[in-house]
């Protein structure tokens, strides 16, 4: 951008796409628009795990092509969450949310893993902060919620997914980087997981001829996290708030501080 760029606003919460070192040498000020789009990711997030474990699109599917025949005893069964043990990466807002909203499907057990532990915030799901590797061990279900920095970048990789249960599904709704696509597709591929569900990729959209898009134990969404009517309009109110306020030289609601 030219030299008169002062104010950016960003309509999302995350802003790993800007070039941060960049804005800051100059002294850009940024608008994000984060709190209002938590409760939105949650749902997705839920949504897309059921649609994982439960296997949501692929009996659609068989419905539709005339897979359905007769009852079979263990035809297109899949995973459960009552007491199961739910592993987030990332207990911020939008990971206390998604605890918050699994807790009444009879989760046994919550670990959480992420900079730091937040026991205020885990109190409230009785969650219990683990390393990686001990949360991949043991959980059943694995969300990830966590911002892409240089120490989550590639964080699910192929020894992540070695040391998941062969019966565990895997949920992403947080940036696509954070996961090693090549090693994902091979867990699922050769059955080291049972599923995946991803709301977020690398690149944006993915390729249709991308393996990921091959298998059909792996949900993929088009970063439709936020995408609720409510939600969106919120966002786009806060955005335009944000910019206003920036090049009137105010404080903005929501500023990213660099």
């Amino acid at each position: 951008a030219g030299p008169g760029l002062k104010v950016i606003s960003t309509m999302s919460v995350g802003f790993d796409h800007l070039a941060l070192d960049e804005i800051k040498k100059r002294g850009i000020r940024v608008g994000y628009t984060p709190d209002v789009l938590t409760d939105a990711t949650a749902e997705l997030s839920v949504a897309l795990l059921l649609a994982a474990c439960r296997r949501l699109p692929e009996a659609a599917e068989q419905f539709k092509t005339g897979g359905w025949t007769t009852w079979k005893p263990l035809w297109m069964c899949g995973y459960g969450l009552s007491n199961s043990t739910v592993g987030i990466i990332g207990l911020g807002r939008i990971g206390q949310a998604v605890a918050r909203r699994l807790k009444p499907f009879g989760v046994r057990k919550f670990l959480y893993t992420g900079s730091r532990p937040k026991p205020e915030a885990a109190a409230e799901f009785g969650a219990e902060f683990a390393p990686l590797t001990r949360l991949a061990q043991e959980s059943d279900f694995v969300v990830v919620t966590c911002a892409l920095t240089p120490a989550t970048q590639g964080m699910c990789n192929k020894d992540f997914f070695g040391r998941m249960k062969k019966t565990s599904v895997f949920i992403n709704t947080s940036r696509g980087a954070v996961v090693n696509q090549e090693d994902l597709y091979d867990a699922l591929a050769h059955g080291q997981i049972a599923a995946a569900g991803l709301d977020v990729t690398t690149p944006e959209p993915l390729p249709a001829d991308h393996p990921l898009l091959s298998l059909k134990n792996c949900v993929i969404l088009p970063h439709i996290g936020s995408a609720t009517y409510a939600t969106r309009t919120t966002m786009a109110v806060l955005a335009a708030n944000n910019l206003l306020a920036g090049l009137r030289g105010e404080p903005m609601p929501h500023e990213l501080l660099l």
